[in-house]
């Protein structure tokens, strides 16, 4: 049965009805259709009460057989314990792939339909879908990047390119906060991290969109052909600037970092890729995707957007806040290594075992009233959305230094901001995004 709700317009009260109603072994939480219309967060919340573990038979999804852990506590678990919860070779919930989708971003025409077959079974791997030893190494490779030295150095750098970017908007005039603010940032600071020319940024943006998101019209690779393509092009680019950093002396961006590691010499071409992946799609959605809600909660919630306008100190903490409720990276995926109870319910060996952080970060057992975004909550900085354990996100701080310092210069010169209309979401659900969001300054400081 349905618990009450409050303060829901009548199609959303429609559509909670709708999903409270349905057989519960038919949700499948990974639906990317409920994303962009808000209709997540009932699937989640009544999976929390009545199903918490939770399993998604492959007649009920496009993307296979799955368990869904959707309480905080059955999460941060799981997210702690590689040795029962692999992530070797899987991140996130993928729909299954061809041998050639699978292949394509690395054949250069003579792969072998034996090779074909090897490469399929191993996956792309990454600092991100590996356990130790392999990812401590992997992640050890880069992780110098994002250390606090760097940032300290990249922080005048970061305000610098806010300031311009600020200064550059137009006052009484429609436009794309997304396109404007969110992606410019973000492709700047990426630029950087990988020392790829500032004038080329916005590629980095279209590959970390096209590797995020299935193709389809109006998506960033309209074909599969498109997309296949995209991803070749960025790995053979990526692979080409690490032959080229080999021969230079030694930096502190990514790839620089990962050209000079005495081990990288050993890694596979898959691991390349798969860790240049992880380094672009990190270094992107989260910050882009939380610079977008930010605005757009506050201009929701103006008992917040009071606060935070009448004391700026509180902006470190709006952050926090905002990277929980929007969790702009939905989930990981995990594998059990042998027969696992959680909740009262084995999952086998084999599985594959999805932790949703957006999720657990609406769990009303760990965070009080967490459907409310409160940029002052207690233990604020306690959130899922950055996960747990050793494949915690490695760029969390740069992320809320960019968040930061964005906020800190838009305060100094806008009295405030108005959202028009709704924004337009990503159609995705694993990156839980803006596509564009239109907005009006009506004066400067």
């Amino acid at each position: 049965m349905s618990r009450p709700a409050t303060d829901l317009s009548p199609e959303q009260a429609e559509a909670r009805e709708r999903i409270y109603a349905a057989p519960l072994e038919s949700l499948d939480p990974a639906n990317p259709d409920r994303f962009p219309t808000g209709e997540w967060q009932w699937v989640f919340e009544r999976l929390r009460a009545e199903d918490p573990v939770h399993l998604t038979d492959e007649k009920d999804s496009e993307f296979g057989r799955y368990w869904s852990l959707t309480r905080w506590e059955d999460i941060q678990a799981a997210d702690t314990n590689h040795e029962l919860f692999s992530a070797d070779g899987v991140i996130t919930l993928a729909r299954p792939q061809t041998a050639q989708q699978t292949t394509s971003v690395f054949d250069d025409g003579t792969m072998t339909e034996e090779e074909k077959r090897r490469r399929q079974e191993a996956g792309i791997r990454s600092l991100l879908s590996m356990d130790p030893p392999d990812h401590d190494i992997h992640r050890g490779a880069v992780a110098e990047g994002v250390a606090p030295a760097s940032l300290a150095l990249l922080e005048p750098l970061i305000r610098e390119r806010a300031g311009a970017i600020l200064d550059s908007l137009p006052i009484g005039e429609e436009f794309d906060w997304v396109d404007k603010v969110s992606i410019e940032l973000t492709a700047m600071t990426l630029a950087t991290l990988f020392d790829y020319p500032q004038e080329k940024r916005r590629q980095l943006t279209y590959w970390s969109d096209v590797l995020t998101t299935p193709a389809g019209p109006g998506q960033p690779a309209e074909t599969e052909e498109e997309r296949m393509k995209a991803m070749r092009d960025f790995y053979l680019t990526m692979s080409e600037l690490v032959q080229r950093r080999r021969g230079e002396e030694p930096r502190v961006d990514f790839v620089s970092l990962m050209a000079h590691s005495p081990h990288s010499v050993n890694f596979s071409e898959p691991e390349l890729f798969g860790d240049c992946v992880v380094l672009l799609v990190g270094g992107n959605d989260t910050t882009r995707n939380t610079i977008t809600g930010s605005v757009y909660f506050l201009s929701k919630n103006p008992e917040e957007n009071s606060k935070l306008r009448a004391n700026p100190a509180l902006v470190p903490s709006m952050v926090s806040e905002t990277i929980r409720y929007q969790t702009p990276l939905t989930h990981m995926t995990r594998r059990t290594t042998r027969d696992v109870e959680v909740g009262g319910k084995v999952i086998p060996k084999g599985d594959r075992v999805v932790l949703w952080y957006v999720s657990g970060n609406r769990d009303d057992a760990k965070v009080e009233n967490p459907d409310s975004y409160v940029i002052d909550r207690k233990n604020v900085r306690r959130h899922l959305s950055f996960g747990f354990g050793i494949h915690r996100c490695l760029g969390n701080k740069l992320a809320e230094l960019q968040l930061r310092i964005i906020w800190e210069e838009m305060l100094a010169r806008f009295p405030e901001i108005t959202v028009v209309g709704e924004p337009k979401r990503s159609h995705n659900h694993f990156i839980k995004g803006y596509e564009s969001m239109t907005v009006v300054i009506p004066r400067r400081n």
